[in-house]
């Protein structure tokens, strides 16, 4: 088992969710989704965000998680479907990229190591990228066991620094690989998966094309297996 410290973060943003929720209960609908742990995002934090912004009941995946609402004061059911928004209630993209509202969850990680590359260097395992100049390549936390699907190596973007860099080469296990682009970054440094105000902040868009899932799944899984936290 990973320590929390080599795992990503999931970090829920308050005034994210509280705005979110307030927006999608407006937009119409009595019943949120909140399944799959409230998509990766914490079914309590959630549920009492919707509640307090006038959702009539949230659907939930099993009776201890309705027994347990209720002892929060949440009417909860198991049965029919939701129609209040989810992705405005997440701030999610839709296919374009575009946001309704500001993201709810960010997928961080950070920078383990750096290492300059000349042309010709490979990167990960399989070798199927090599630089082609020189460049300083990240080793950052965070691989498809964490939800950074594999088909994401050399197809998407992360955020460092507010600037969009390109993972490459092969994502493995628990961690992947960015190209830095020349640019030097310290051990430490926090990157950005998705989420968030910066350029990553629709990036759930693109994983989505990349990889045939939907946003709706690619959130789920990767909150799921983060370590979450809070933030304003």
């Amino acid at each position: 088992m990973l320590s929390s410290s080599a795992l990503p973060r999931a970090i829920i943003s308050r005034s994210a969710l509280t705005a979110s929720t307030a927006a999608a209960v407006a937009a119409g609908g009595r019943v949120a989704d909140l399944r799959h742990d409230a998509w990766g995002h914490g079914i309590l934090a959630v549920a009492h965000a919707a509640h307090i912004a006038g959702a009539e009941t949230v659907l939930v995946d099993s009776a201890s998680e309705v027994e347990a609402l209720r002892f929060e004061g949440i009417d909860a059911t198991v049965d029919g479907d939701a129609d209040i928004d989810a992705s405005l209630l997440y701030g999610l993209p839709d296919a374009d990229g575009v946001l309704s509202s500001r993201p709810v969850l960010r997928l961080a990680g950070r920078v383990m190591s750096t290492k300059r590359l000349k042309p010709g260097d490979a990167v990960s395992y399989g070798y199927i990228h090599r630089a082609t100049e020189h460049t300083v390549v990240a080793l950052v936390t965070g691989g498809y066991a964490q939800g950074i699907v594999r088909a994401l190596g050399n197809a998407a973007h992360v955020e460092v620094d507010r600037v969009a860099r390109p993972i490459i080469g092969r994502v493995a296990m628990d961690v992947c690989v960015v190209d830095l682009q020349g640019e030097e970054v310290p051990v430490g440094t926090e990157v950005t998966y998705f989420g968030g105000t910066g350029p990553a902040a629709p990036a759930l868009a693109r994983w989505s094309a990349v990889t045939g899932l939907t946003v709706a799944e690619l959130v789920a899984v990767a909150g799921a297996h983060a370590q979450r936290e809070w933030e304003e």
